[in-house]
C-alpha cells in the first residue's frame, strides 16, 4: 500500500481532493499521510472528500513546519467538525528526539481524545528506545509505524511488526536552484514499490515530487523548472526535469513556463508517455496558456500517483 506524505499547502490539497476521483482504486491502495499547516478551507474541503470517498488516511496533530506547529487542539477541533461520522482514519504523531520524555503525557492525551477514529499512526522521524516504544503499543493502538529511513538506522525497523511497518524517504532530488536541473537532465527515484514486500513492510511512503524540505515563502524564480515522473523500461521510477532557458532574471515568468512546457510535451510525445496530468500539459500548450505556478505543483503531484497506478497490482 501507498502512504504520499503530503503538507497541507494549498495546491498539494487539490492535487490530492482530486486524485480521489481519478484512480479508481484509490481508496484501497493509496492511504495518504497529511501535516496540516493552517486550518484552511482546502484543507476541510479535501478531508471530506476523502470522507466521502472512503479513503482511508493520517493526519499528523503535532506538525513539525507551517502555522499549526504547537496548535495540536486546532487540528482536534477541525477533525471534530469535520468528521462527526466518519472514522475511517488515523490520528499521527511524529516521533523526534524530544518525545521520548513525554510518553507517558503523550500516551494520557491520545487517550482522553474525544474523537471516532481507527488508531494511531506513528512517523519515526527519530529513533527511541524500545522501551518507550512497548510503553506506548501497550496503552494505545498503533496501527502504522512510519520509519523514516535517513533519520533511523535499518534495525530500528525490526522492533515493530510486519503488518504495521511502513518505510519512509525522501527520494526526489533537490537542487538550490531551478536553473540547476538544466545539467541534471533527469534523476532516478525510487523503486520502493516493487520491493516493500520483499524487505518486510505493509506498505512505501514518500514526499512525491515535492521533497521533504518545506518553506512558505513565496518568491518569483529565475527559472521555471517542471518535473514528470514516469516508470523507464527497466521498472525504476524516474524523474525527468524540463527547464525554460531565458533565466538572466525574474521577469515573464509565463514566458518561461512557454519554454519548459515545450520542452515537456515534445518529449512526452516523443516518448509516448500518456497520463491524465499530460494531458492538460499537451492542453496548456495548445492554448498558450500560463496558469500559475501552483498549478505546476499540483500537475507534478498528480503525475506521480498516476504512475504508480501503472503498477497497481503490486499496491495491497
Amino acid at each position: 500500500m501507498y502512504f504520499p506524505y503530503v503538507r497541507g499547502k494549498q495546491f498539494e490539497l487539490i492535487a490530492l481532493r482530486e486524485l480521489c476521483g481519478l484512480l479508481p482504486n484509490f481508496s484501497t491502495k493509496i492511504s495518504p499521510v497529511i501535516e496540516p499547516i493552517k486550518g484552511s478551507s482546502t484543507l476541510k474541503s479535501a478531508l471530506k472528500t476523502l470522507a466521502t470517498k472512503n479513503v482511508n488516511f493520517s493526519v499528523i496533530i503535532n506538525p513539525k513546519v507551517g502555522g499549526l506547529v504547537g496548535e495540536g487542539n486546532k487540528i482536534i477541533d477541525l477533525l471534530k467538525e469535520v468528521f462527526q461520522h466518519y472514522n475511517n482514519y488515523q490520528i499521527a504523531i511524529i516521533i523526534d528526539s524530544k518525545i521520548e520524555e513525554q510518553i507517558p503525557a503523550l500516551i494520557e492525551g491520545i487517550n482522553s481524545l474525544e474523537l471516532d477514529y481507527k488508531g494511531i499512526t506513528l512517523i519515526h522521524n527519530s529513533e527511541i528506545s524500545e522501551v518507550s516504544i512497548t510503553e506506548i503499543q501497550n496503552n494505545i493502538n498503533v496501527v502504522y509505524n512510519i520509519i523514516y529511513f535517513s533519520h533511523t538506522s535499518r534495525r530500528y525497523y525490526r522492533l515493530f511488526s510486519e503488518d504495521s511497518r511502513i518505510s519512509l524517504d525522501d527520494y526526489f532530488r533537490d537542487m538550490p536552484r531551478n536553473a540547476d536541473y538544466l545539467e541534471v537532465g533527469e534523476s532516478p527515484f525510487s523503486e520502493e514499490y516493487s520491493f516493500y514486500k520483499d524487505e518486510g513492510f505493509f506498505g512505501f511512503s514518500d514526499f512525491l515530487t515535492v521533497g521533504d524540505n518545506y518553506s512558505d515563502s513565496g518568491f518569483l524564480p529565475r527559472a521555471v523548472a517542471m518535473h514528470l515522473s514516469y516508470i523507464n523500461a527497466s521498472g525504476k521510477i524516474m524523474v525527468k526535469h524540463f527547464v525554460s532557458d531565458s533565466n538572466g532574471d525574474v521577469s515573464d515568468i509565463g514566458g518561461k513556463f512557454a519554454e519548459a512546457l515545450e520542452k515537456l510535451v515534445n518529449w512526452c510525445v516523443s516518448n509516448n508517455i500518456n497520463t491524465k496530468a499530460v494531458e492538460v500539459y499537451k492542453d496548456l500548450h495548445n492554448r498558450g496558456h500560463f496558469p500559475g505556478l501552483g498549478t505546476l505543483k499540483k500537475l507534478s503531484i498528480t503525475v506521480s500517483y498516476t504512475h504508480l497506478r501503472a503498477h497497481e497490482t503490486v499496491l495491497d
